[in-house]
């Protein structure tokens, strides 16, 4: 299959699941709504639904973002941009963007992102910030306070 051929079939699949999770964000949000609206129950019910809303709104988060790569992935189509490395202007190979539609990097550029920690213009990738290995405590009288 060329890749223009490929690339085509992509476009579908992306807009399936663009438009799966759609209907499951407006299915997740409604559902929280819901579950806010019911308050009977006592504490023990509170906190259930409570950890329940947390879990939702976390999946909700994780379908969001998804969302939009997909949706960056489509306009990138509409550019002719789709497929090609944002970081060094290769193409992508095609195993990599049928494991993963809508990456924006090749493999090489994407190791040195998680390598170097770079995610982009305003992103901070607090999961790569390590402790500096200095254990000395600090109380509250070390911290000077100007009124």
């Amino acid at each position: 299959m060329a890749r223009k051929d490929a690339i085509l079939s992509m476009r579908q699949i992306l807009i399936m699941r663009r438009d799966a999770l759609r209907t499951a964000l407006a299915g997740d949000l409604s559902l929280l709504k819901e579950l806010r609206a019911q308050t009977a129950g006592d504490v023990v019910d509170a906190a259930l639904d409570s950890a329940q809303d947390e879990i939702s709104s976390q999946l909700a988060e994780v379908e969001s973002r998804e969302l939009a790569s997909i949706e960056n992935a489509l306009e990138r189509m509409r550019t002719g941009q789709y497929g090609v490395c944002e970081g060094c202007g290769c193409s992508i190979p095609m195993a990599r963007l049928n494991a993963l539609p809508y990456a924006t990097l090749c493999i090489n550029c994407q190791r040195e992102q998680e390598q170097y920690g770079h995610t982009g213009a305003n992103d901070a990738n607090w999961g790569r910030v390590l402790d500096s290995g200095n254990d000395n405590d600090v109380s509250i009288n070390d911290i000077e306070i100007d009124v």
